[in-house]
């Protein structure tokens, strides 16, 4: 995305790097080899569903308000309002604490400690009692709508870094929390809060779970995949997760860069077709090996089932993107935010860091993905088409992986 001068690469985690040394075909040769012998053992010596989803795991005992931490919070999101209202316009933090430490900081803080936001959630502040029930139908719906709309400004948007461009969306973004809490309750941010949604499906990745009746537990990251439970809108959501970073790394290349400068569009409407074309791209091909998938396994109604299976891929996608952005100018940002006119260092990490962190991360992010569907699939296919049932799957994986290598390296 294209953003005003004086915001350096904000805009892109890794675009800037040009110089990882990781050549395609190594990278393509690891991943592909990982996948497969992964598949392939799985075939072999994983017969039973192994994963207890929602009952897995230690109970943790410890419980600590919350309400601190969420007028902290706040405070931190009015001084965010403050940057960003009164600022300067060049050097102004506001961007960098939008974009960089929350976005981007979402996902290594949920990894690491589980549904952050949730926590962290000033809107938890109001209260929690519903006026009327969710409705069921509504499900992660809102959810997806907000994060497609964050990743619209993002990456499309004429002035994302424009202290009025994320005012107006913060503000939208505020109303609706609070209009949809006050009617529904805490349910509501549950699953229309699209960074709570964002932080918690990241979330079931950590070691540190949060079971659906409030218990913080220690469990597998695996056993919190499984506990994802199928609702609607929530292939959706990770469609739009992986769709946004497929279409941020697309967006840089040559040919789309000269399109969007030339285009009879122009920039906005051609950035904004790009974005849906990779979200629906991603999610017809997701519908289409699960419907398959389910031909071949004699089973109906899949495709949510599985959506699980996807998280940890939109997760590995996240971090390979956004790595490099959070380390150098995260930095950057905090510096910024108390004051001290610093530049980023565009060498504090080194390129072989980048690449490796990039790749391992896709890579890990798939394998995981492979070895969830695997195991739901001997849990909801008949035993002898089992590990037929997922070879579509398993061919979207090889997909995304090389997809999300190319647009990397």
């Amino acid at each position: 995305m294209s953003v005003p001068a004086g915001f350096g690469v904000l805009a892109h985690g890794v675009g800037a790097r040009s110089d990882l040394p990781i050549p395609l075909f190594y990278a393509y040769a690891g991943a592909v080899a990982a996948l497969v012998v992964s598949f392939l053992a799985l075939g072999l010596l994983w017969a039973d569903s192994r994963f207890r989803g929602d009952r897995a795991g230690r109970v943790i005992p410890l419980r600590l308000p919350a309400w601190p931490v969420r007028v902290l919070t706040l405070l931190l999101a009015l001084y965010t309002i403050g940057w960003l209202a009164a600022g300067p316009a060049e050097r102004n933090a506001g961007p960098y604490l939008v974009y960089v430490l929350f976005w981007v900081g979402l996902v290594p803080a949920s990894l690491l400690f589980g549904p952050v936001w949730r926590a962290l959630s000033p809107f938890r502040l109001l209260p929690g009692r519903a006026r009327r029930p969710l409705p069921p139908r509504l499900g992660y719906w809102p959810a997806a709508a907000g994060l497609l709309a964050f990743t619209w400004m993002e990456l499309v948007a004429p002035e994302p870094a424009a202290p009025v461009t994320l005012l107006v969306f913060l503000a939208l973004y505020g109303a609706v929390q609070v209009a949809g809490t006050l009617a529904y309750g805490h349910a509501w941010l549950e699953r229309g809060d699209p960074f709570e949604v964002y932080s918690t499906l990241i979330g079931h990745l950590s070691p540190i779970g949060r079971r659906a009746n409030g218990d913080r537990v220690l469990r597998s990251p695996f056993d919190g995949l499984d506990a994802i439970e199928p609702a609607p809108g929530l292939v959706a959501t990770v469609c739009v997760l992986l769709g946004g970073t497929a279409y941020d790394g697309f967006s840089t290349t040559p040919a789309w860069v000269a399109a969007l400068q030339s285009g009879p569009l122009g920039r906005t409407g051609l950035g904004t077709l790009g974005l849906l074309a990779a979200v629906a791209g991603v999610a017809l091909l997701y519908a289409a090996c699960l419907g398959t998938a389910g031909l071949i396994g004699g089973a109906r109604g899949l495709t949510a089932r599985f959506a699980h299976s996807l998280v940890p891929v939109a997760t590995g996608y996240l971090i390979a993107h956004y790595f490099s952005l959070l380390v150098i100018e995260g930095r950057h940002g905090l510096l910024l935010a108390v004051g001290v006119p610093a530049e980023a260092d565009q060498n504090a990490v080194a390129p072989g860091t980048i690449a490796t962190v990039q790749v391992l991360a896709i890579i890990v992010g798939h394998v995981v993905g492979v070895v969830a569907a695997h195991d739901r699939s001997v849990r909801l296919l008949p035993p002898a088409r089992a590990v037929s049932g997922q070879i579509p799957l398993f061919v979207l994986m090889v997909g995304y992986t090389i997809g999300g290598l190319t647009l990397l390296l």
